[in-house]
């Protein structure tokens, strides 16, 4: 689990998005860029090139949260 306050100050590098933690994933994911970044070790992995785009099931459930 990622601690609140960090969750609060990450955006994303790509898009400067917000960033919704995905507790059953273990990924911070972003609505505005469609991509979810991994959370390894209790670090989140801010890197473009160790993300991945979420499916568009994904980015729907994003959207109603």
């Amino acid at each position: 689990m990622l601690d609140k306050k960090l969750l609060d100050l990450l955006v994303c590098p790509v898009s400067r998005g917000p960033l919704v933690y995905d507790q059953a994933s273990n990924e911070l994911r972003c609505l505005a860029s469609g991509l979810a970044y991994p959370v390894r070790d209790g670090l989140a992995v801010m890197l473009e090139d160790q993300a991945r785009p979420l499916s568009p099931a994904e980015l729907e459930a994003l959207r109603q949260r």
